[in-house]
């Protein structure tokens, strides 16, 4: 059915779908990521440019991809078209298991800010887990409850979003005015090796994961053949920067010690130069930026694998919906293994878990930053998308980019992603079989 001429159009226009795309992008691990980069110093630079360059070549991708098979179901979608059901499976699987395991870098992250509001979890390891689990298991409750983040409050939530990064800026500059480059840590040229690069290319794209998001559906858009490229462009570049200088800006003014050993280093930073009052500020917008995407990576975590069980791709089980119409069962799935990792991080005997948990996150969600840029690839070959130069170095790059974050990810992660993903291949198989049997 067509809307009357007269009547006002609801699509998103290009501040909107622009914000999303930031939106996506900007999350708890922008302002955590930082602790896990600290040991390599002014080497994270090096990743930074790597990831930076392979964030903009994804993104083209994804723009393109959605632009011209706006109809194929996103990303999961046009795998499947590109390389059949059962790549296609493994794929949404791996997607999902990094979702979950995502979720726990963002509650670990939000309790550790949190912890500067209310400083017995600042003190206590077990007692800061605790409380994460309690909170992640309130959000699954409410997505439960069918409750959903509102997507017209997006723009609202962007705003809020970079009020951290302003404060952090305006210490940066107060810094070099008051104390000149002398304030500055000193360069270390030797932090600068392609271990380096590689390990924290892993660390720097988790910061950007939301890539694969940001490609906004076509048909939510107003003239989306100029808005879905600019959009997703502009909204990528402006992330990254803004990312970049936040963890650039700790580097270079901070101590490296001080920041690994850090919960919330940013509000160490902040209050600084503007006071305990600003920090507190810079907390809280932390606090409320990491729980608003909570909500709605949990409901993904659990919307994910129910869809995949309607779809016959996982058994009846996995895709039950409690009576208001919200997955019941992967939710529960999702949860506890979820808060396993978050009491994992909360124990002292597992020094160094939430990198490996970042680690880990990165691994499993590069099966898509893969398999995308090769169905590019593949449909122009068949020409199913326009012959494009500009497309086929982007594919490439993205790939290029995906091979150094899988080597960077480091061999126990990418054997643990390889581990998790593989394990709903049994499932998948069963289901497979008892196609073959139905009559």
């Amino acid at each position: 059915m067509t809307l009357p001429a007269e009547r006002p159009s609801h699509k998103l226009g290009p501040w909107t779908a622009t914000a999303l795309v930031v939106g996506n992008i900007i999350g708890v691990g922008a302002f955590m990521v930082p602790v896990s980069l600290a040991p390599y110093g002014w080497g994270s630079l090096l990743g930074w440019a790597v990831t930076l360059t392979g964030a903009l070549c994804l993104a083209w991708v994804f723009a393109v991809l959605s632009r011209h098979l706006p109809h194929s179901g996103g990303a999961m979608g046009i795998v499947r078209e590109a390389f059949g059901s059962n790549v296609a499976f493994l794929n949404a699987w791996g997607y999902w298991v990094s979702v979950w395991v995502a979720n726990a870098v963002i509650v670990i992250g939000a309790v550790s800010y949190l912890g500067k509001l209310v400083p017995a979890l600042d003190r206590s390891r077990p007692l800061s887990a605790i409380t994460g689990v309690v909170l992640l298991w309130c959000f699954a409750a409410v997505n439960w409850r069918g409750v959903q983040t509102a997507g017209r409050v997006q723009l609202v939530t962007t705003i809020l979003k970079m009020w951290p990064f302003i404060a952090a800026f305006i210490v940066a500059v107060m810094l070099l005015v008051n104390g000149g480059l002398g304030v500055v840590q000193p360069f270390d040229a030797s932090q600068l090796t392609l271990g380096a690069a590689a390990t924290t290319t892993t660390l720097t794209l988790y910061a950007m994961l939301g890539i694969e998001c940001a490609a906004v559906p076509s048909d939510a858009v107003e003239d989306p053949a100029r808005v879905v490229p600019r959009a997703t462009m502009i909204g990528t570049i402006f992330s990254g920067l803004i990312i970049m200088l936040l963890c650039v800006s700790l580097v270079a003014f901070m101590p490296a010690d001080t920041v690994a050993k850090s919960n919330a280093p940013l509000v160490e930073f902040v209050s600084l130069g503007l006071g305990d009052t600003a920090a507190l500020l810079v907390s809280v917008a932390v606090v409320i930026a990491a729980l608003g995407c909570l909500n709605g990576w949990v409901l993904l975590a659990g919307e994910t694998p129910t869809l995949m069980a309607e779809a016959g791709e996982l058994p009846a089980w996995w895709g039950v919906r409690n009576a208001r119409g919200a997955a019941r069962n992967s939710a529960l799935v999702s949860t506890v293994l979820t808060s396993a990792l978050v009491l994992l991080n909360g124990s002292s005997a597992f020094t160094g878990a939430f990198t490996f948990i970042v680690q880990l996150a990165t691994a499993t969600v590069l099966l898509i930053y893969i398999l995308s840029p090769l169905a590019a690839l593949k449909f122009m070959a068949r020409g199913r998308l326009p012959r494009s130069a500009l497309l086929s170095v982007a594919s490439i790059g993205a790939l290029v980019f995906a091979a150094v974050a899988v080597i960077g990810s480091g061999v126990p992660a990418v054997l643990w992603g390889t581990v998790l993903i593989g394990a709903g291949w049994p499932l998948y198989r069963v289901m497979q079989r008892r196609r073959l049997t139905v009559p």
